[in-house]
């Protein structure tokens, strides 16, 4: 595929397209758009997407009123050509302009629905990102994680998603698991690695126990030794960490009912130690891992109580009202809010809900599953993340909301109300769960 692309570019009846191009990043360079200036045409070819310019000029395409206004058919060619020379630059020779294009894409994918576009040319991005992850810096090797995480969520968790994520999951596993790699490159491979096998929809059970496994031996470096001492964390590992565990918090949602407690009772004594972790984002992460295993062990047994639940309560509610002045405040008042939370629900078994609102619908985040869920998916699309609940056929199976709305005055007149869309919403995430539950529960015996 990236063969085809070369003769793309190569064909004498394609080079007037790539001579516009060109022209055209001249043109933004005299209006100001493009930063620097006394560049060759050759050098405004190459980075045609600088860090500076793809963000406008990208946005520019893809957000609706910039500019003298101009019809849907319009704006779109010029979005699928965009999308295109992004496509081109992650070939490109100069580590610069690579890294323009993969933080175009970051951007566009992040923003917009891009499935039809994609799907025409999902192998040629995985082949341009395969060799970003194996030979690019440490700077593009993350970009690059994020980028496929992100391809795997346009592509909405089907054959192409999976056939992708066995492509690229041997190579996300070496960075991650590489002492000598950047920390920054491992934490985003570690984030992309959860996200990809959360979104496949593969039936077997090996790549998601490969890939906990794999989360688990990152992030086990942080438990206690047999004294019960807390190691000393290397400089950047805690962040290190914190991404392991979120992705593998995100993967054990899918884990067989059935081996749950297994689980539990091997991680959670060693969480509650790492509650006592100097670094205030992986303390945080580690309060709602264990709020989000018992969680899930209370859905299998109701009267399941955690084991030396006093000892628990006292170090939750150490943190839930800690006031040392050596922490920036910010910090404490974070770390605050969300161990409330947690000492709330250890024991009340009661979750403080959370309302999203995008477009004229909204979802409801009312347990700790749901929470993990949606948070994960806010790191990857950051912004975008509305937008995709609106539009991504994924995200709203996910979150039990059916297909996109097509909304006109009388739809939008006639809104239900808050509480049948908290029911309606409820009831369809809860039905879904059930489902999965039933598919986690046949990978058992794989596992």
């Amino acid at each position: 595929m990236v063969k085809h692309d070369e003769a793309y570019k190569n064909d004498p009846r394609n080079k007037k397209n790539l001579k516009k191009d060109t022209l055209k990043s001249s043109l933004c360079a005299r209006n100001g758009v493009k930063g620097e200036s006394g560049a060759s045409d050759e050098e405004l070819t190459s980075d045609i997407l600088s860090h500076g310019s793809s963000a406008s000029e990208c946005t520019s395409v893809l957000e609706e009123g910039v500019g003298e206004p101009v019809d849907e058919q319009t704006a779109q060619e010029e979005t699928v050509d965009k999308l295109k020379q992004c496509i081109d630059n992650l070939m490109d020779k100069s580590t610069k302009t690579r890294l323009a294009g993969l933080e175009s894409l970051r951007l566009a994918f992040s923003s917009r629905v891009l499935y039809d576009f994609l799907t025409e040319r999902r192998l040629t991005i995985s082949d341009c990102l395969e060799r970003s992850l194996k030979k690019g810096s440490a700077e593009e090797q993350a970009v690059a994680a994020t980028v496929f995480a992100l391809l795997c969520i346009q592509l909405g968790g089907g054959d192409e998603a999976e056939e992708g994520f066995k492509m690229l999951r041997p190579i996300l596993t070496a960075i991650l698991i590489d002492n000598a790699a950047s920390l920054a490159a491992r934490q985003s491979c570690a984030r992309a690695l959860g996200m990809c096998c959360y979104v496949s929809t593969s039936e077997e059970g090996e790549d998601l126990i490969k890939s906990l496994a794999l989360l688990e031996s990152v992030f086990m470096s942080s438990y206690p030794n047999r004294e019960g001492t807390l190691p000393t964390p290397k400089p950047g590992s805690p962040a290190l960490h914190n991404a392991a565990l979120q992705a593998w918090s995100l993967l054990v949602t899918l884990y067989p009912a059935s081996r749950l407690a297994v689980l539990l009772d091997l991680h959670l004594p060693k969480l509650q130690v790492c509650l006592q972790s100097s670094d205030v984002n992986y303390r945080i992460a580690v309060g709602e891992t264990i709020a989000l295993l018992v969680e899930l062990r209370r859905d299998i047994d109701e009267e399941f109580a955690v084991e030396d639940s006093e000892s628990m309560c006292e170090c939750l509610k150490s943190l839930a009202t800690d006031s040392n002045k050596h922490r920036a405040k910010n910090d404490r008042r974070k770390q605050r809010s969300v161990f409330r939370d947690v000492l709330h629900y250890i024991e009340n078994d009661d979750f403080s809900e959370e309302k999203i609102q995008f477009g004229v619908e909204s979802i409801y985040i009312d347990s700790w599953m749901r929470r993990r869920i949606y948070d994960a998916f806010k790191e990857i699309l950051e912004s975008g993340v509305r937008h995709h609940l609106q539009f991504n056929p994924l995200l709203r199976d996910i979150f039990g909301l059916g297909s996109p709305l097509i909304l006109d005055a009388t739809t939008k007149g006639n809104k239900i109300s808050r509480f049948e869309k908290h029911l309606f919403n409820s009831a369809a995430f809860k039905a879904r769960t059930k489902q999965r539950s039933k598919v986690r529960d046949k990978r058992a015996d794989v596992m």
